[in-house]
């Protein structure tokens, strides 16, 4: 992986002038890649930083722009790996997200990562170290976009087989976002706000995180919805206890109509076409299945 900090402006700005003939967008782009960027430290005081515009490199975080940028520069490193042979000699393949990249090879490992670093040496950018590692599958598992590759388990039988699976982190992550909606400063709210709130968040983070056995992350997160929601309304109404009997699960999915996540699994296109095989209905995609692993 490497950093938005280190993508060089003037490298950059050829990459994107090659695409782009307006000036004033240029000019725009430009403006933008060096504007001061202001953070709030521990103690709540606004830092003002030009570290960008002194550097000379960098592109600001968390701008929609970003990745877009990331990814137009990185191609330059695709694309040589790919013309200058490494692809093809080292049986090696690059899958990447803006600054984030897997190179996946059998054998290669060693020689692909010290190419690697050459050739990010050569296109000035700068190697995140604590996130850059060698992986060997299926004896260990790495996390890639929000995903856990690695080894799975069939529950009934036990096989084991590779696939993805949402990462633990992503899953703490979203549980932890549940919590911030259902805090108790937010019990002026009516319910159906605070539902409408948590169903946006549910049914995004469920968009993303649909490939691979996604049941036992969507059972968890659907617990502390319904844990943390009676919580919630429990403090509202001013009522002791757990809150289960005053409100059951029917009156959460059914009066309230809080998404539940386990009962999305049931329209994958994968249990279609279990459905139809089992119903003795042709499946209209052949050969469809659980997403395979991209990792060989």
């Amino acid at each position: 992986m490497v950093s938005f900090d280190s993508i060089p402006h003037a490298e950059l700005l050829k990459s994107v002038s090659r695409r782009i003939s307006d000036g004033a967008v240029l000019h725009l782009i430009k403006m933008w890649l060096i504007t001061p960027v202001e953070e709030t430290d521990k103690r709540g005081r606004t830092i003002r930083t030009t570290r960008n515009k002194d550097e000379g490199r960098g592109s600001p975080q968390g701008s929609p722009i970003s990745p877009l940028l990331a990814n137009l520069y990185m191609r330059r490193f695709v694309m040589g790996w790919k013309v200058l042979g490494h692809e093809q000699n080292l049986q090696a393949r690059i899958v990447n997200y803006a600054d984030d990249f897997v190179i996946c090879c059998r054998g290669t490992a060693a020689q692909a990562s010290a190419i690697m670093r050459n050739m990010m040496s050569q296109l000035k950018l700068t190697i995140n170290e604590t996130k850059t590692r060698l992986r060997r599958l299926p004896e260990v598992t790495f996390d890639f976009l929000g995903y856990t590759f690695g080894l799975c388990y069939k529950p009934q039988t036990g096989r084991k087989y590779l696939n993805v699976r949402p990462a633990k982190v992503k899953v703490a992550r979203i549980i932890r976002s549940i919590s911030d909606v259902t805090r108790r400063t937010w019990l002026y709210l009516e319910p159906e706000e605070v539902v409408g709130r948590l169903n946006r968040k549910l049914v995004g983070w469920a968009n993303y995180f649909c490939l691979g056995p996604v049941s036992k992350a969507y059972r968890a997160v659907d617990a502390h919805v319904q844990h943390r929601l009676r919580q919630w309304l429990c403090a509202r109404h001013q009522i002791p206890g757990r809150g289960i009997k005053e409100f059951p699960d029917e009156y959460l999915y059914s009066r309230l109509c809080v998404q539940r996540l386990e009962t999305r699994t049931s329209n994958f296109p994968w249990a279609n076409a279990r459905r139809q095989l089992i119903n003795g209905m042709p499946c209209p995609r052949a050969g469809c299945g659980k997403s395979a692993s991209p990792v060989r």
